[in-house]
């Protein structure tokens, strides 16, 4: 997921995940080239947007904060920084609003940052599970493929229980026969049950 730029953009390395998605990676050495002698170092920077989102009164102004922390949450070099910054927990706080672009971006922050097993602990030791489940049934399509990516990386031995319950398996399976309206629906889901719920291949 990528819901904007970086203020100034910086130089990255690519990676393809298990679902296509082209990911651009930076390191401590491109990140010192781009910043600079007199640039904001990442977790300042990080600190700041969180500041703001704390400070921030105006919806759209959240709104927007929080799509620029998601757009950081792809990169691993970003991950120390954000479990610093409790970033992952203003995540699934996002989920709990009514603004359904706070919980577009705020599970997409999730889906982003949890390919990190340490990220994804953080979201079930924070009772994230139930409210990224939550987010299937959403109306907004992003937030949907989202949930169901976010589901992908989170779903283990130690917490499949509490995921793989009939509901949600149900819920997957009809997103997976989805095709004919969403590939990405149909495509996120296969790869869950495929991973996930073989037996039922």
């Amino acid at each position: 997921m990528q819901t904007g730029t970086e203020s100034g953009g910086f130089e990255a390395m690519r990676k393809e995940d298990s679902f296509g998605t082209v990911y651009m990676f930076t390191n401590s050495q491109r990140q010192e080239e781009r910043t600079g002698k007199y640039g904001t170092p990442r977790v300042k920077y990080l600190q700041e947007l969180v500041t703001q989102f704390q400070n921030a009164s105006a919806e759209e102004t959240k709104e927007k904060i929080v799509a620029n922390l998601a757009n950081f949450a792809y990169d691993p070099f970003n991950f120390t920084f954000l479990r610093q910054l409790n970033v992952i927990e203003l995540f699934l706080d996002c989920l709990t609003e009514p603004s359904e672009k706070l919980v577009e971006f705020g599970i997409g922050g999730i889906c982003n940052a949890c390919a990190d097993p340490a990220n994804a602990a953080l979201v079930t030791q924070n009772d994230g599970i139930p409210l990224v489940i939550q987010c299937l049934s959403s109306p907004v399509r992003n937030t949907v493929n989202y949930a169901l990516g976010a589901l992908y990386y989170l779903c283990n031995a130690s917490n499949k229980e509490e995921i793989l319950k009939p509901e949600v398996i149900d819920a997957i399976k009809s997103y997976a026969a989805a095709g004919g309206v969403s590939t990405s629906f149909s495509n996120l889901a296969q790869a869950f049950l495929d991973q996930h719920v073989p037996q039922l291949n």
